[in-house]
C-alpha cells in the first residue's frame, strides 16, 4: 500500500504531545485487550533511550502513526507500531514499517523481529505484507496464548 498523499515519516520524540497522545491510545487499547503481564510496550522514557530509533508519521500537522526500533543484540525490534484510528487506511502502518526496515538495513542489522498480539489481524497482514513470518519467542519474551511473535531477514 502506498501512502496516502502528504504523509511523511521521520524520526521524533515520543515525549512530545502528538507522538505521546498517539501512544497513549496504544498502551489503552493494549491493556483493554490483554492482561498487564501481556502488555509489552515501552513506555516514554523507554522509547526516547539511546538503543531506540523512534519514528512519527504526519500529515498536515498532525502526527497519524508511531513506531520504533529497538537495537538489541543481533537483531532489531520492531515496537510501538500505532495508527491513529482516524488515519486507518491511508498508508501509514505500511511506511512507518518501510521506514523502520530501512532503519535496521542502515543500522547494520539482519534479522528483524516483532512481538504483537492475538486479535490484531490488520497488525498481522501488514507483517506478513512486509516478508515477517512467524516464529517463536525471543529475547526475555516467553511463550503466552496473546502473543504471537514474527521475524523477517533485512
Amino acid at each position: 500500500m502506498t501512502p496516502g498523499p502528504g504523509i511523511t515519516v521521520a524520526a521524533a520524540d515520543p515525549r512530545d504531545p502528538g507522538p505521546a497522545a498517539l501512544l497513549a491510545q496504544s498502551h489503552a487499547l493494549m491493556r483493554a485487550m490483554f492482561p498487564t503481564d501481556a502488555c509489552h510496550f515501552l513506555d516514554l522514557a523507554a522509547l526516547a533511550g539511546p538503543d531506540i530509533r523512534f519514528v512519527a508519521a504526519s500529515a498536515d500537522g498532525a502526527v497519524l502513526g508511531t513506531g520504533a526500533l529497538a537495537l538489541r543484540d543481533g537483531y532489531s525490534e520492531v515496537k510501538s507500531m500505532f495508527t491513529a484510528p482516524e488515519a486507518r487506511g491511508r498508508g501509514v502502518a505500511d511506511a512507518v514499517l518501510r521506514h523502520l526496515i530501512g532503519l535496521a538495513r542502515a543500522e547494520g542489522c539482519g534479522v528483524l523481529r516483532l512481538e504483537t498480539g492475538v486479535g490484531l489481524d490488520a497488525a498481522h497482514r501488514l507483517y506478513a505484507r512486509h516478508g515477517f513470518r512467524p516464529r517463536g519467542p525471543f529475547g526475555t519474551y516467553r511463550a503466552q496464548p496473546e502473543s504471537l511473535f514474527y521475524e523477517r531477514a533485512v
